[in-house]
């Protein structure tokens, strides 16, 4: 496994294994599974309905804790000093452990000022490992940048080989904060595992175009849980240590960018209104 230094010097794998839709009667049985491939990041949120079955699983392996790196993040129905302190606590019991090695807040709405506050509190007392954040575009993750006393660790965003996130990933170096990707795939849009550029050049080392993707992105030093239910295709996401891409192919992909998101973007009107009407 390849790992990350974040801010704080807590090391971070590269590699970890998401569990967003996964349905949570299938959570468990999904996890011991990636265990059993090698994963050992693994990571959640209480959006998700299925902190359980991670936990579950986890405790079913049978290997100790600290062998793992468990991610979760606070909903927005939980933003506030308050809830988001409750909340902290119910995810930890879910997941069945006494700290957790990262917590974001999961998306830039409600009152997300006070969710960090009451995360600070967390980690000063030692039951979070690494705080940080997930959606906060450059604006916003450079606002709460400044005035929280606890850096943010990670910023985990949309990122794949057709949103790059050049901009984003240019303010979180400079300010010594790691990028995360969700939608490593992008979920299958723009047709990006028969992808002629990704296929051609994984071809060269015997990989999949979805491979190719996922080590343009390592190399790239993004951080990538790619999700899947099915265990021969855990293992080929983590097949990703015995090639390397080369300069021409980092650059041939580079060049598939389009520098917009293909799922939706938090600055549209009609997507906050969205997430208002969750509230």
């Amino acid at each position: 496994m390849e790992y990350v230094t974040l801010n704080n010097g807590i090391k971070m794998p590269k590699l970890g294994y998401g569990v967003y839709q996964t349905p949570p009667e299938d959570t468990q049985r999904c996890v011991l599974d990636a265990i059993d491939v090698g994963y050992r990041s693994i990571d959640t949120a209480q959006a998700y309905g299925n902190e359980e079955g991670v936990g579950a699983a986890i405790a079913e392996s049978g290997l100790p804790r600290e062998e793992f790196f468990l991610t979760t993040k606070v909903w927005i129905t939980n933003a506030g000093y308050e809830k988001a302190k409750a909340s902290i606590e119910a995810s930890m019991e879910k997941l069945r452990t006494d700290y957790l090695d990262l917590l974001l807040i999961h998306q830039p709405f409600g009152d997300y000022y006070g969710t960090y506050r009451a995360m600070e509190e967390f980690y000063k007392a030692g039951k979070l490992r690494a705080i940080g954040v997930s959606n906060f575009g450059p604006d916003r993750y450079l606002d709460i940048q400044h005035f929280s006393e606890v850096k943010p660790a990670v910023n985990q965003i949309e990122t794949h080989v057709f949103q790059q996130q050049k901009l984003a990933r240019e303010y979180l170096k400079k300010y010594n904060c790691q990028i995360e990707s969700w939608g490593p795939f992008a979920e299958g849009r723009k047709d990006m595992f028969i992808n002629p550029v990704l296929t051609e050049i994984g071809k060269k080392y015997g990989k999949t175009a979805a491979q190719t993707a996922l080590r343009f992105l390592m190399q790239s030093d993004v951080v990538i849980i790619p999700k899947s239910i099915h265990k021969e295709r855990m293992q080929q996401n983590f097949d990703l240590f015995d090639f390397t891409l080369t300069a021409d192919d980092m650059a041939a992909i580079e060049a598939l960018d389009g520098g917009e998101s293909l799922f939706f973007s938090h600055y549209d009107p009609k997507t906050v209104e969205w997430f208002m009407s969750i509230l």
